[in-house]
């Protein structure tokens, strides 16, 4: 699949969503370990806060990333950003429903669960930079693939069985967001195609084991 633009206009919309956005990039992290603490909180209501705060995360990148800067040299990235909303909206249905319960289950699933939340969150960023990606112009955690990695690790902790809607979105953009790695050497974007392919593998065969 052959982006409609370049390289170069690819990284600028980096440069323009970090520059304008800062310092949100921070308090998506935190966010994100607020996830992770609460999974080890066990608390009545976890699952719930855990789902609204993916919500949040979906929703803001849907909007803050793709409609508002994306979009300006790809204009799918309109339909992009409406499938990340609906992504929040599905958290918050499932989970608010009692659909989506979080904790580890298996120990190779959790295991590759955590491998997963560690790469989007510490190696992504890192992978990156080796392979000359610098801050600003490179994709930081809150953007549609460290965030899609980082949610097929969380999804791995649950101890219910996932609605397969609301897996059917990130394993698009899994798909989605990988032709980055053959357009335009963004490497660390493998992660998507693994981070899919792991997490089906356990949503189909068990996380019983």
């Amino acid at each position: 699949m052959n982006p409609p633009f370049t390289k170069e206009q690819f990284l600028e919309v980096f440069r323009a969503y970090n520059e304008a956005v800062y310092p949100a990039q921070y308090v998506l992290y935190l966010i994100a370990f607020a996830a992770l603490t609460l999974l080890f909180l066990r608390r009545s209501g976890s699952s719930k806060a855990i789902s609204g705060l993916l919500a949040i995360m979906w929703i803001w990148t849907g909007v803050a990333y793709h409609w508002m800067f994306f979009s300006a040299i790809n204009k799918a990235a309109y339909g992009f950003g409406a499938l990340f909303v609906l992504q929040g909206v599905a958290f918050l249905y499932f989970g608010f429903r009692g659909k989506l319960s979080f904790g580890a289950v298996g120990r190779f699933s959790t295991t590759a669960a955590w491998i997963l939340l560690v790469y989007a969150l510490v190696l992504y960023p890192l992978v990156g930079r080796a392979m000359g990606h610098y801050y600003p112009e490179t994709p930081t955690f809150g953007l549609p693939c460290p965030l899609t990695i980082f949610t097929f690790g969380m999804l791995l902790l649950t101890n219910r069985r996932v609605p397969r809607w609301a897996l059917a979105i990130p394993t698009i953009w899994a798909l989605i967001g990988s032709s980055a790695v053959f357009a335009f050497g963004i490497y660390q974007d493998l992660g998507l195609l693994v981070s899919a392919v792991v997490a089906w593998a356990f949503f189909i065969f068990g996380k019983d084991r």
